[in-house]
């Protein structure tokens, strides 16, 4: 079978760009800053790939990781990390136990997608406070680039 469009076998991908990446992640740390907290914070781009990062001094360790996977989940579905608890009541048993066991899912607070236009340009990730400390946080950077979430 041959490809129907000869001319190209590749699609466009839009992703976020470095200067609004790093301006989101920006505005989180200020924002958790306000709240009087310590946060990790991450953006990825739509292909899951880390586009920016900052980490506060005496944020948590294990924070690292969890804020750049709940951006790569967020980023990789397309749902707000704090939604996947009852978006898997819909599913099979084996569909819930099966997914939460995936490398680099984050099931909890603090990911959200970053949509422009109707297209996933990519996700945010943070990490550091409660799940609503977080994902307020994570608003605060879609906020500043002009993004809803």
């Amino acid at each position: 079978m041959t490809h129907p469009d000869l001319a190209s076998c590749s699609v466009a991908q839009r992703v976020i760009d470095a200067v609004a990446a790093s301006d989101a992640v920006r505005a989180s740390v200020a924002h958790a800053a306000s709240l009087g907290i310590r946060i990790n914070v991450a953006v990825v781009d739509s292909g899951g790939n880390l586009a920016a990062f900052l980490r506060m001094p005496g944020a948590f360790l294990h924070s690292i990781d969890i804020a750049i996977d709940k951006a790569y989940t967020a980023a990789s579905f397309g749902l707000p990390t704090s939604q996947w608890h009852a978006a898997l009541q819909q599913h099979s048993d084996a569909v819930r136990e099966g997914i939460v066991r995936r490398p680099r899912f984050v099931g909890f607070g603090g990911g959200l997608p970053m949509v422009e236009n109707g297209q996933r340009i990519g996700g945010i990730g943070v990490s550091g406070g409660s799940e609503e400390q977080d994902e307020a946080c994570a608003q605060a950077g879609l906020s500043a680039i002009g993004l809803k979430s």
